[in-house]
This record gives C-alpha cells, structure tokens and sequence, in this order.
C-alpha cells in the first residue's frame, strides 16, 4: 500500500473544485515561489515548528536533541529547528515535554486506505454538492505512486477527484497521473521563462510543456494564477498571458490576488518571508487587469 507525507487534511473546503470537498495536502515541492502561503508544504519529510509566543525559554528541547544546535530568539533559547530530525525519537521527547507546548511537527507519513476511510465519512456531502476529494500541496504529482492509488480508490467508490498542481513535474509522472482525475487546476505563474525562473525557482517551459499536453488530452482543466506585486501583476503580464492561454485553446482563468496570510507560519518554520510587507491585493485592485484578459478573448474571474 502506497503512503506518502500530508501535512493538512482540510474537510469541507468551497474553493478546490466544484462543490463541498474534502482536500488532502501533500508536502513536497520543487518550486521555492517567493509568495508561497503554505511553507510547510515545500519539503517532503515532517518538520519541527516552533512557536515563540508559547516558549518559556529553558531549553529542554535543546538539551534532548544533542548535537543539532540551538538558537536564542527573542530571549527564548530552543533547538535548532533546520538540524533536527523530526521524525527521530529525540524530536518526538522534545516536543512531548515541551512545558510551554511552543514546539509540534507538521506532515505525517498516511497510507492510501487510511486517507480513504476519512474521505468516505463526508461522501453524503459530495454526493450533494457534486463535490469530492482534492489533491494539492505542495505538488502532490512528487508522489505519482501514492496518487495513482488513491486516485483509483476514489473512482471505485465513485467519488469525484480533482488535482491541484503547478504542473513542474516530468512530464511522464504528470501523463500518468492526469487521467485519473476528473479536473485539473493547474497554476500557471507567468508567461515568461525567466520572470518564472526568477519568481519560483523554475521556469515555465515543464509546466506548459504539461498543460499543453492536458488540453490536448480533452482534460477538464482549469488555470490558475496568483496576481503578486512586482512579479506578475502590471496590464502587459496579463495580455501576455491571455495569449499564450488563447494560443493553447484555453478561453478562462481565475485570478488569485496576492495575500501575505502565511507571512506567521514562516516564523513558525524560522524562515526568512521574501514579500514581507507587500500589501495584499483585492478584487477591486484588479479590474483592469481582467479586462486585459477579456480584452484577449479570455474571461478572467476571482
């Protein structure tokens, strides 16, 4: 049975696919997007999180997880979350003990009837709603093997599935697991290679190269794309990209306003937060912008 890493399992969810669904998050990513909201989600294996306002200080983590560092942080010594392992059993004492309860793990290993079973208790719902079960991340496609699975389960139980993905997977991974699902929400961050590049890590030759290859196929897909200030957000980046959707036969996209509501979980992480301080967008700020893309051809909605 196929298991993989999932750090949240977010029940009754109304904006991952159509209808009331149930998401599972996979962590693991390959992009590093500079406005990333979810962390938490871009390394594959469990991590340590450590919470200042709940530290007393005394540096019993510190003293259980020899040899992996320790730092002082607002007067607060603890260990060195980025030289733990926390699925050791030295982590696990840390956070068990922790007085202050400031430290805790986020992404646990699941295995495929597991996830089911707790899936399955909100079918009436889905049945309803022409909802489902989501897939997302982090990328879920860095665990083909695990989606495949729990992909089929789904289907044997009739459950519609839908799959968030940026798409920055090979492209045999993406090819096989892109059948299984019902609809495809794929991010699509910008319409240059290199701003791409700049922006996330990556540039945008795999993820086109794979939502060419989804349209073609006939997939239900829908692109997404986050607006961020000072990467993609100017009049030219959206008719630029109006036409590079036109030219892949695509005549929709949903816009998805910057917001900086995972600026916290960067402290949590002791991580630096490259947008510190960008003030968030709105819907309102973006009226022009999706005339642009009406202006192409292409429907631009929130």
């Amino acid at each position: 049975m196929q298991t993989a890493t999932v750090f949240n399992v977010q029940k009754f969810s109304l904006n991952d696919g159509p209808g009331i669904r149930t998401v599972v998050f996979l962590k693991g990513c390959p992009l590093r997007c500079q406005w990333c909201a979810n962390p938490e989600s871009q390394r594959r294996e469990p991590e340590l999180e450590w919470e200042r306002a709940s530290c007393v200080g005394c540096g019993h983590c510190v003293d259980l997880c020899a040899g992996a560092g320790e730092r002082v942080t607002g007067g607060r010594r603890h260990v060195d979350l980025h030289g733990v392992d926390a699925c050791s059993e030295a982590a696990a004492r840390a956070v068990a003990e922790c007085p202050g309860h400031a430290l805790s793990v986020v992404g646990r290993t699941r295995d495929v009837e597991g996830l089911l079973a707790l899936c399955l208790q909100d079918k009436p719902f889905y049945e309803d709603s022409g909802g489902g079960v989501t897939l997302s991340g982090g990328e879920a496609l860095l665990w083909p093997d695990f989606c495949v699975e729990f992909l089929g389960r789904l289907r044997e139980e009739g459950i519609d599935s839908c799959l968030e993905t940026e798409a920055y997977v090979p492209q045999g991974a993406f090819a096989r697991v892109a059948p299984l699902v019902d609809h495809l929400l794929v991010d699509m961050k910008h319409w240059d290679a290199a701003a791409h590049r700049a922006g996330t890590g990556g540039g945008n030759e795999l993820p086109l190269a794979n939502l060419n290859w989804a349209v073609g196929a006939g997939r239900d897909v829908l692109v997404r794309t986050p607006v961020v200030p000072g990467f993609n957000a100017d009049i030219e980046d959206a008719r630029q990209m109006a036409r590079l959707l036109r030219g892949l036969g695509l005549d929709q996209v949903q816009l998805l306003p910057f917001h900086n509501l995972g600026e916290s979980k960067y402290a949590l992480l002791e991580r630096p937060y490259a947008l510190a301080g960008k003030t968030n967008l709105h819907e309102e700020d973006l009226v022009e912008y999706a005339r642009a893309y009406a202006d192409e051809g292409v429907r631009a909605f929130f």
